[in-house]
């Protein structure tokens, strides 16, 4: 006889798996030794415990039903309730009462979110029969058909309600859609005269369209073309059979026009940028004069340059205040350079700073004199006050100086 904790075999190899209840027969065994015996009936109740975990793992992790998961919980449990196996079956019948709580739960979770889903479902198709009811009366033609076709898309891929709510709902947001359009409908069918008149009104600008093909007054030219545009979209459409017709005329004339003006503008602009190169040159060299060292020289220098620049065209637009720029900076550093050369041999400021400098040298000539006599005499305080304020005329003397020298003095 041979047992374990869950089971054991007796000597006629009669398989028990022990239980709350009291032992089990398992069942019989005559084909080897009573360890055998064991060994396979608890290998089959580890695939029942195999087959519980991958159960809770799809019940966890995937949408499986819950009529499907209760199927597969009853099919193990009835191989747990037939006792052929040698395991601890309390263990799995506890795991799959949890997994039945979880079904139930989960069964629970999904009529609430479909109730959920349901409610949102009715409250957005009230939107759109809401929405299609205020379209209904709408005048945009053409951006409220497109929505009235898009609220129908998303009708489409909203859930269905019960038949009864679905159908009064459905019925409401049809009658929007069907009184829109008529009143369409309506409204095109009044159109006829209208777009006859706007057929003659563009064949009119049609022909002037084409008169002005061939000018060559750019700017003017262009103005009418603009004009005749919004003449154009003021007038409203012709019938379909005329519309593409006349505009590919209109259009036609204007490209012949707008496309000559585009082979001017290119030589022009192609001429503007070689202008710029070649005042970039020039600006290039009039920098080289900065700074200033011979004035005479720089302002004939200077000259040159200017009468070559002014001999040059126009630069593109975004260009220009670059490259005026560069030449307004030398222009300037050669105006700063004559200011400073005027002040420098302006005879009345240099005399009034030599006269300056000369009462300055006088007042410390005089204070050096003070100071001696006061230190001859042993009165050195006073000397010390003489001192500082020998001190403040001595720069005033210095900066004084220094100006003098910028006049040549």
């Amino acid at each position: 006889m041979s047992s374990d904790p869950w089971g054991r075999v007796d000597e006629t190899g009669t398989v028990y798996v022990r239980t709350a209840e009291g032992e089990k027969v398992v069942g019989s065994w005559q084909a080897g030794s009573p360890e055998e015996a064991l060994a396979y009936f608890e290998r089959k109740y580890e695939g029942l415990v195999v087959e519980i975990g991958l159960l809770e793992k799809r019940v966890k992790t995937t949408d499986l039903s819950a009529k499907d998961a209760t199927a597969a919980i009853d099919h193990i449990r009835h191989q747990v309730d037939e006792h052929h196996v040698v395991g601890d079956l309390a263990a799995l019948t506890t795991r799959l009462d949890k997994l039945v709580e979880t079904v139930e739960s989960r069964r629970e979770e999904r009529k609430v979110q479909k109730a959920k889903q349901t409610d949102e479902a009715r409250a957005a198709k009230e939107e759109l029969v809401k929405e299609a009811e205020e379209l209904a009366q709408s005048e945009q033609w053409r951006s409220a058909g497109e929505r009235l076709r898009a609220l129908v898309d998303t009708w489409k891929g909203l859930p269905r309600l019960d038949r009864k709510s679905d159908d009064e709902l459905w019925h409401r947001f049809s009658h929007a859609r069907s009184a829109f359009s008529k009143r369409r409908k309506a409204h095109f069918a009044s159109l006829d005269a209208q777009r006859e008149d706007a057929r003659k009104a563009k064949e009119r600008l049609v022909a002037e369209a084409e008169s002005l093909s061939n000018s060559t007054d750019w700017g003017g030219t262009a103005a009418r073309y603009r004009e005749l545009m919004t003449e154009w979209k003021a007038a409203g459409r012709a019938q379909r059979e005329h519309e593409d017709d006349l505009w590919n005329r209109f259009r036609g004339a204007q490209d012949v026009f707008f496309a000559a003006r585009g082979e001017v503008f290119a030589e022009r602009d192609a001429e503007q940028t070689e202008n710029l190169k070649l005042k970039e040159e020039l600006a290039v060299e009039a920098e080289k004069l900065v700074p200033v060292t011979d004035l005479k020289a720089a302002r004939a220098a200077f000259r040159s340059v200017n009468e070559r620049w002014e001999a040059i065209g126009h630069v593109p637009r975004d260009a220009r205040p670059k490259v005026e720029g560069r030449m307004h900076a030398v222009e300037r550093a050669l105006q700063e350079a004559e200011e400073s050369e005027w002040r420098r041999t302006n005879p009345e400021a240099r005399a009034r700073a030599a006269g300056l400098t000369g009462q300055l040298q006088d007042a410390v000539d005089k204070l050096q004199k003070q100071i001696d006599t006061a230190r001859a005499a042993g009165n050195d305080a006073k000397a010390d006050k003489l001192a500082r304020e020998l001190e403040g005329r001595q720069a005033l003397l210095d900066q004084a100086l220094k100006g003098l020298h910028e006049f040549g003095g």
